[in-house]
């Protein structure tokens, strides 16, 4: 009887590892192959592709990632964001640095990468892209590029006319004025989704009231019915009064009003330097200068918006590693310069190459001669105040007669929101 119980025993003995062993197989088969989920909201065919192809690069490098690419239409993202952060978060989500960013922060919604900005050594590296992806002292994203904002326009169309590039507001309007002489459209736009309205409030508001006032407003802290802003309208209304916009642009998308400007019917855009692959798509990109916003205030310095776009790790994200590993691969100096290149970006990583691209390399050196960047006025401001102040830019743009109307009640407005 004993020595079969030894016996027993020992069998017990010499099975247990094989069990252990096949239970811990069982629980990496539950496990699974790791997973990383992107959210993207580039959407356009050029960006799109880039950033597909920056994706297949990090599936080669870490094939044991099952990576899934969720791409959302630019416009529908805005909103989806919101939704999907609370409900059902990917690992990583494009998204827009400064304030758009800050406003899901103070949600909770968006993870403390801090540690990654240390141990990556990110704090050297992007140092000066720091500041728009930090709140209260700890960082929440990491950028992948900024692009400047400025005049795109028709060299052959300038040339036809005798129209030297306008440095002065005086030389623009003069500009302008020969364009609509002879049956040109001096600027093209599109204010169907807003934005671009809002692109014009900001430079006419940067150019005759300087960086800080801008900054002031978008805070709450200045109003609306100030005077400062008189003089932004009176100029705003002068172009409308002669014609120099695209006639029905709240129709249009801002790639709808690409259209005429493609086509030889207009010879301006004030966009951002993400339009130049459909330009050169469109077989024009020849035919296209880029010359920044001319000086209207000579005693308020040139300052520019300079948007930065950035990777964001959400709070309730479920393969944080995987989402760190990406960030990292993702913002390596030759990887982020080639992705930030092919869409008209910036690399913000001080070791990427310099830009080879005649428009990029006009923004770098644009902006790295400014007074000072601002994001824009829908990254800068409350989201809630963006939406309802851009809704009255472009209503100022098809009726300038309702103006008192529309500050008065903006005004209204940034105090209910900013209280």
């Amino acid at each position: 009887m004993v020595r079969r119980m030894v016996i027993i025993m020992a069998c017990l003995v010499l099975l247990a590892p094989l069990g252990l062993a096949a239970n811990g197989q069982d629980e990496a088969a539950d496990d699974g192959p790791r997973k990383l989920v992107i959210n993207s909201n580039l959407s356009d065919p050029a960006p799109k592709a880039a950033f597909e192809d920056l994706v297949n690069r990090f599936r080669e490098e870490y094939p044991d990632i099952e990576v899934t690419l969720n791409s959302f239409d630019h416009e529908a993202y805005k909103t989806a964001i919101r939704n999907f952060l609370a409900s059902n978060p990917p690992d990583v989500a494009l998204w827009f640095a400064g304030n758009r960013m800050k406003f899901f922060v103070d949600q909770g919604l968006i993870m403390d990468i801090s540690d990654l900005w240390e141990e990556a050594g990110f704090n050297d590296s992007m140092a000066s892209s720091r500041p728009t992806l930090t709140v209260d002292g700890k960082q929440y994203g990491v950028p992948w590029g900024y692009y400047q904002w400025g005049m795109f326009y028709r060299t052959d169309i300038f040339e036809e006319y005798g129209i030297d590039v306008p440095e002065t507001w005086d030389e623009f309007m003069e500009a302008g004025d020969t364009l609509v002489e002879n049956g040109i459209t001096p600027v093209t736009i599109g204010t169907k989704f807003l934005w671009t309205a809002a692109g014009w409030f900001d430079y006419l508001n940067l150019r005759i009231n300087g960086y800080d006032y801008h900054m002031d407003l978008t805070a709450g802290d200045a109003s609306y019915l100030d005077p400062e802003l008189d003089r932004v309208f009176e100029v705003w209304e002068d172009m409308i009064d002669r014609g120099f916009f695209l006639e029905n642009h709240a129709t249009y998308s801002w790639q709808e009003a690409q259209a005429p400007f493609i086509n030889g019917n207009a010879a301006m855009y004030l966009i951002g330097n993400f339009i130049t692959p459909d330009l050169e798509s469109a077989g024009v990109i020849d035919n296209v200068g880029f010359f920044q916003f001319p000086q209207i205030n000579p005693e308020v310095g040139m300052y520019e918006d300079a948007p930065m776009e950035a990777y964001l790790v959400p709070a309730g994200a479920e393969n944080v590693e995987e989402a760190k590993l990406f960030l990292e691969f993702a913002s390596r100096a030759d990887v982020l310069a080639d992705f930030a290149y092919e869409v008209g970006n910036i690399p913000p990583n001080k070791n990427s190459r310099p830009p080879e691209d005649r428009f990029t390399l006009a923004g770098f050196e644009m902006l790295n001669q400014a007074d000072g960047l601002a994001q824009f006025y829908d990254r800068d401001t409350d989201p809630e105040m963006a939406s309802v102040g851009m809704e009255g830019f472009q209503e100022f743009m098809v009726n300038p007669d309702r103006l008192p109307e529309i500050r008065a009640r903006l005004d209204e407005e940034r105090k209910n929101i900013f209280q």
